[in-house]
């Protein structure tokens, strides 16, 4: 019986070759024998974006951020996904709470970093 490891590695395989739904399927046998695992929920929430179940990848970024509130990532990911569903308003919430925490976590180790710009800007070094 394969672990839920090889499962997953077997997942990201499928989706790197752009199997999404066969991707999907590993990804879910991986989340069976090990239902909280962080990894495998941002990686099955991608494939089910490459596969166009937005609904489901919303689901699964919500799910992820149930276990982790301050992952950066995750809110990234459902930026993404609202925007592909074109939910913008919910897009650019999502993008607006990934800055704050990655602005958080920065904090934590410089504490003279620099707050977020507003959505789109960037800082350009010269």
């Amino acid at each position: 019986m394969a672990d839920r490891v090889e499962h997953y590695k077997n997942g990201l395989k499928l989706f790197g070759e752009l199997k999404h739904t066969e991707a999907i399927v590993e990804y879910e046998k991986a989340l069976e024998l090990s239902p909280d695992w962080e990894d495998a929920l941002h990686a099955l929430a991608m494939a089910y974006m490459g596969a166009e179940r937005y609904d489901d990848a919303i689901a699964t970024g919500k799910r992820i951020l149930e276990l982790n509130p301050e992952d950066a990532f995750a809110h990234t990911s459902l930026s993404m996904f609202y925007q592909r569903k074109g939910m913008i308003d919910e897009a650019e919430a999502e993008s607006a709470k990934a800055r704050m925490v990655s602005w958080k976590q920065e904090l934590k180790t410089n504490p003279n970093a620099a707050p977020p710009g507003p959505a789109g800007s960037m800082d350009v070094i010269q």
